[in-house]
């Protein structure tokens, strides 16, 4: 993911100035040659073994620095391992990028990776999200292949919540061509001369579940291309860029859900991410509130393992964090 997001990065002019960091350096400077031989033009870019080094001053800080997925994993497989390597960067984002604008966590778990980054950050909640666009773009990409449309023509694919089987689909605002989901469903309307019936729209949702397990069973790794475009688009938005349409990670407190990090409707710029409570009917909403007893779960898991205090204790580490 990291040499991809550097090449997307200069790609499309969203950063020239990049210090990329591994704790592995043959990889490590491997991935920069590839960078250096691709000849981008203003390009200022450093490698290096030392995080300090990599994160001095650092405006915006995008991470996919734990370990992959592999074949007949979960998410929830990495969680020590990975909430460990998260603790770590956030203590080193605090001691060395205090001012950072934006901090993007794409290693899983992101729901808890991102919490824990965030908590031992020092930084304010806005400014620390997570990869949460790709299970809604894996279910726009799904409901095109149905439709055989394009794949802008679908709009309004969200899916909020955690990043994984505990995901919610909200379906009220998605479009087929112009024509609406909910009136598509079990109706004998069609868009584009297709239909789906309730039992089709099952499928599609599974498959949205299981997206990353099938890119590693087809690939043999775990998804790289699309974490890094998105990401990079995330970082366009903050600098002042593009809107980013896709659902972020945000830090969700207050009633009904709290203290957890977790993908929701939010609108990221310049000033970091907001969020919003979603829209949706009964069902998804019961979906929503499953999630958030996921991930309280995950949360609670990593703080009896001692990588995260204590919920109440929070703002001894974070003071953002009340």
């Amino acid at each position: 993911v990291g040499s991809n997001l550097v090449q997307s990065l200069l790609a499309t002019g969203t950063a020239n100035t990049i210090a990329m960091y591994d704790p592995v350096e043959a990889g490590l400077k491997g991935a920069a040659e590839e960078i250096y031989h691709s000849s981008f033009p203003d390009a200022h870019v450093t490698w290096t073994t030392d995080a300090g080094e990599a994160l001095a001053e650092a405006a915006y800080v995008l991470s996919s620095g734990g370990a992959p997925r592999r074949e007949g994993m979960t998410r929830e497989d990495l969680l020590r391992g990975n909430a460990e390597i998260a603790a770590q960067l956030g203590r080193d984002i605090k001691q060395h990028a205090p001012e950072a604008r934006l901090v993007v966590i794409v290693f899983n778990p992101a729901d808890i990776t991102g919490l824990v980054t965030l908590v031992h950050s020092g930084l304010a909640p806005q400014h620390v999200t997570t990869l949460a666009g790709l299970d809604s773009t894996r279910l726009q990409t799904c409901l095109a292949q149905h439709f055989n449309v394009p794949q802008h023509l679908v709009h309004g694919c969200r899916t909020y919540g955690g990043h994984g089987q505990e995901m919610a689909l909200y379906k009220g605002v998605i479009s087929i061509d112009g024509v609406r989901l909910n009136d598509i469903l079990g109706s004998g309307t069609l868009a584009n001369g297709v239909g789906l019936t309730i039992d089709g729209w099952e499928m599609i949702r599974q498959h949205v579940l299981g997206g990353g397990a099938r890119v590693i069973e087809l690939r043999g790794r775990s998804s790289f291309q699309s974490p890094a475009h998105l990401t990079t688009m995330m970082t366009r938005a903050a600098c002042g860029g593009e809107v980013y349409e896709w659902p972020c990670g945000a830090y969700v407190t207050g009633d009904p859900y709290t203290q957890v990090m977790m993908a929701m409707p939010t609108t990221l710029g310049p000033g970091g991410v907001s969020w919003e409570l979603p829209d949706g009917d009964a069902d998804e909403h019961v979906e929503l509130d499953a999630a958030y007893a996921h991930l309280q779960r995950l949360r609670d898991d990593t703080v009896d393992m001692g990588i995260i205090p204590p919920v109440r204790d929070w703002p001894s580490v974070n003071p953002h964090l009340v």
